[in-house]
């Protein structure tokens, strides 16, 4: 069972939807196997506890 995890910054729910069978679908295409078992965790970070080139993305 294909476990994939996503860390990324808040997003809307209806774009985590699309990504999640996305994801979803390029497994079940590639290892032909049931959807039902991919499982995609999303963890959402904060964009004050997330940086890049030394600065919070909060503060871009």
């Amino acid at each position: 069972m294909p476990i994939v995890t996503v860390h990324q910054g808040p997003r809307d729910v209806e774009l985590k939807r699309e990504l999640v069978r996305r994801i979803t679908d390029s497994f079940v295409d590639a290892y032909q196997i049931p959807a039902e078992t991919v499982q995609v965790w999303i963890h959402e970070v904060p964009t004050d506890s997330w940086g890049t080139a030394g600065k919070l993305t909060a503060d871009q």
